[in-house]
């Protein structure tokens, strides 16, 4: 299904998506595959499309994954949230933004799929500035891309990370080359509870932008 929505509105309306996720409804692989195919137009730096994805439907396999990102979000959960200034918009949600993001952590595996995008080369600790920024700048457009081609066709993801902390561990579990591929995130892919998502309350661009010299807000 396509929700015949206008480029913006795909790119204005495409949301984190966690306690609206379908768990029950049933995903067909094709339409996954077609997601894939889409963001596979994604640009990559030398047009060197390094990427791999892996799509984990088995039972077990989800259970494993989601347990290690249950015990980083767990210890993630308790440290202190950040502040805010009084008015800013973001205050606002954060114990929503909380809830949702702990329901997700409970229910990971319930996902029809999860996936992980991968980029060829090892992005650890100590790598160059320049070189991180190759390197996710060849994966992250690609993965942003999925998601709005899923959000187009009624169904949702989040972009997680808190699996990272044992990326290692995850690669054992599935077979993943650790020292050839470095993981970029972990995405639960299931229809959407309704298609009716709006857009989120952001801070107005000119807040954030600085004209020539950092601190110049004058357009």
């Amino acid at each position: 299904m396509n929700l015949d929505l206008s480029a913006d509105e795909v790119l204005t309306t495409t949301r984190s998506v966690r306690k609206r996720l379908d768990f029950d409804k049933p995903v067909p692989k094709e339409l996954v595959l077609e997601c894939l195919d889409i963001a596979l137009q994604a640009p990559t730096g030398s047009n060197s499309q390094g990427w791999q994805w892996m799509v984990i439907e088995d039972a077990e396999k989800k259970k494993a994954i989601a347990d290690l990102y249950r015990k980083n979000f767990n210890a993630y959960a308790s440290m202190p949230g950040r502040e805010y200034e009084a008015g800013d918009t973001r205050a606002e949600r954060q114990d929503k933004v909380r809830s949702s993001a702990g329901y997700l952590s409970e229910n990971f595996e319930k996902a029809p799929y999860l996936v992980i995008p991968m980029i060829e080369g090892r992005l650890g600790e100590g790598t160059p500035t320049a070189s991180q920024a190759g390197g996710w700048g060849s994966i992250l457009p690609a993965v942003w891309s999925f998601m709005l081609a899923l959000r187009a066709r009624g169904l949702g993801s989040a972009w997680t990370t808190l699996h990272l902390p044992d990326e290692e561990a995850a690669a054992e579990i599935l077979g993943i080359p650790f020292d050839t591929y470095t993981q970029a995130g972990l995405f639960p892919v299931a229809y959407t509870k309704g298609t009716d998502f709006k857009l989120a309350k952001r801070l107005p661009a000119a807040e954030l932008t600085h004209w020539d010299t950092f601190g110049n807000r004058q357009a």
